[in-house]
């Protein structure tokens, strides 16, 4: 007697499985272990994972929210997440952070980068102090970021924190130690309201929410209001050179004039220092 076994009706990966049921792709037998739903039928797993290699690769959403076509305000995003990290860090590390990266006028010769680190710190006894900042970082900064683009937003906001350091080194006590992200803040304050007021912008409440930050620094006690003060002339200079240059073809003078503001900040700051 012959064997009428036909090898077709067995799982081609389980020989011993006998089984009807085909991969819609390649047309084996596949037993239930071997078979993956598909739309049409089922598939073995070779084709499964042959459609798999096939597939376009999807990077992380983190990822293309950097590429320059996203327009997620990643900077903006960044710029609160790092604020967030070293304000950990001042608890975690006791009076490390303050005593290595906040600023001074008498450290100015010797520690320029203070003038910089100083706007990323804030002030450890009161937690309103980096949540309003952080608070109007969030409301201002995806604006600004989506209208000038990340370059222009980064450039104005480290600006305005430099110029807020040079207004304290000008006009502060020499001895005295601050730190705090509000001179940037200030420059978008100053940047924005320059932005709403070329585009005819109702900026009534812009202006009263500036005086009423501004009045406060003068009476509530350590805060620094040239800090204040300085990050608003800046930003207010540095957008009107954005404003002015709005044209690709001014794209050199844009550029030229952002980085003449930053020379006349360190040619001020070498002279005062």
């Amino acid at each position: 007697m012959s064997d009428a076994r036909d090898p077709n009706n067995y799982c081609y990966r389980h020989p011993d499985r006998e089984s009807y049921i085909l991969c819609q792709r390649c047309g084996r037998t596949i037993c239930p272990e071997c078979q993956t739903q598909a739309a049409v039928g089922v598939h073995c797993p070779e084709c499964v994972a042959e459609a798999r290699a096939r597939m376009p690769k999807r990077k992380p959403a983190i990822v293309t929210a950097f590429r320059r076509s996203s327009t997620k305000p990643v900077v903006t995003y960044s710029i609160i997440v790092l604020n967030a990290i070293v304000f950990a860090l001042q608890f975690l590390l006791g009076d490390f952070v303050f005593q290595n990266f906040a600023y001074a006028p008498f450290l100015t010769a010797s520690e320029p980068w203070r003038m910089i680190t100083s706007a990323f710190l804030h002030s450890e006894t009161s937690i309103f102090h980096i949540l309003f900042n952080m608070y109007a970082l969030f409301i201002f900064g995806p604006q600004l970021e989506q209208m000038l683009g990340r370059g222009r937003f980064i450039a104005l906001y480290l600006l305005s924190a430099f110029g807020g350091s040079v207004a304290v080194l000008l006009l502060g006590d020499p001895t005295g130690g601050v730190i705090g992200a509000s001179g940037a803040i200030f420059g978008l304050f100053g940047a924005f309201f320059m932005i709403q007021r070329k585009l005819g912008g109702n900026t009534i409440q812009l202006v009263i929410l500036i005086a009423l930050n501004l009045v406060l620094g003068f009476i509530i006690p350590n805060v620094s209001w040239q800090g204040h003060v300085g990050g608003l002339v800046v930003g207010l200079a540095v957008s009107y050179v954005y404003l002015q240059t709005r044209s690709p073809a001014q794209r050199r003078w844009q550029i030229g004039g952002v980085v003449a503001i930053a020379a006349a900040l360190v040619a001020i700051t070498l002279i005062a220092a």
